[in-house]
């Protein structure tokens, strides 16, 4: 029995240090109880020699032990291959970058259509029914391309038009504006020749104006001639109404309720803004 322990103790003592590492625990566990055991079946006390002799074998295993624990280290758990290196969350590959916001204005707004080039609205048409009813008669006509029927007597009272006449363009203002829903007139005066900013002002007023049905009211004075050569004189001041444009506004389609046998002619709004000068029109 002591030298089959022997033999073993041999082997395992000569075997390379990472089979000594398993084994180690269990060689010495073997020695200590083997030793236990024999001490058991035989009263006699061990030899000296035998008992150094394990005593060295279990010191050189616990060099051998160590020695080989330093070459084959078992890997921590933070450095273990399993374990997969922390990375920082990376963009999906198919996420795309966000197209630039569409200014919530730009995407809802619609482009204002340009306006036509000509129009002339639909308007009935009546004649002054007295030499100073001027004011009233064009104020009615304009109505008219609205769909508002007023009789002139009803718009003579409204304007304060007496054998004088009427007023200003302050007058017609303030009566088409009692008529028609949304108070969308308003007074534009010519104190003296027209300039170059009050005439493409009066052009997009007509345009804007008929754009959206309505006529324009103007108190001219003095002397104009038509795109016909038709000559028109009121030195004391008179009413027209503009129910139409063409060529983008820079001629303009008159209504007159001075002469039932001429009761429209087109002028250019260049010789309209002149003609108002010192007065104005209500568009």
């Amino acid at each position: 029995m002591k030298h089959h322990l022997k033999r073993q103790l041999r082997r395992l003592a000569t075997q390379r240090p990472y089979q000594i590492i398993a084994g180690s625990a269990a060689a010495l566990v073997l020695a200590g109880g083997t030793g236990a055991a024999l001490a058991a079946a035989d009263d006699a006390p061990a030899r000296p020699e035998n008992t150094a002799a394990v005593a060295e074998l279990g010191s050189r295993l616990g060099d051998t032990a160590s020695r080989g624990e330093a070459r084959i280290a078992v890997p921590s758990p933070s450095t273990s291959p399993s374990a997969a290196p922390s990375r920082a969350p990376s963009a999906s590959p198919t996420a795309t970058p966000s197209a630039k916001a569409a200014d919530p204005d730009t995407a809802t707004r619609k482009a204002t259509p340009k306006p036509p080039s000509s129009r002339v609205l639909d308007y009935d048409y009546q004649a002054q029914t007295t030499y100073y009813y001027c004011g009233p008669a064009a104020v009615r006509n304009a109505l008219s391309a609205t769909g508002i029927e007023r009789s002139q007597d009803t718009l003579a009272a409204a304007l304060g038009t007496t054998e004088m006449g009427t007023n200003s363009a302050e007058d017609t203002t303030r009566v088409l504006n009692q008529q028609v829903k949304g108070d969308p007139y308003r007074t534009r005066m010519i104190p003296g020749v027209a300039t170059r900013a009050q005439i493409d002002r009066l052009q997009a007023d007509v345009v804007n104006a008929v754009g959206n049905g309505r006529a324009v009211v103007s108190n001219i004075v003095g002397d104009a001639t038509d795109t016909d050569g038709g000559w028109h004189s009121f030195p004391g001041g008179h009413y027209i109404a503009v129910v139409g444009y063409k060529n983008d506004g820079r001629t303009v389609r008159i209504a007159d309720s001075a002469d039932p046998s001429l009761p429209s002619y087109w002028v250019s709004t260049i010789d309209l803004a002149n003609w108002m000068a010192t007065r104005g029109y209500s568009a």
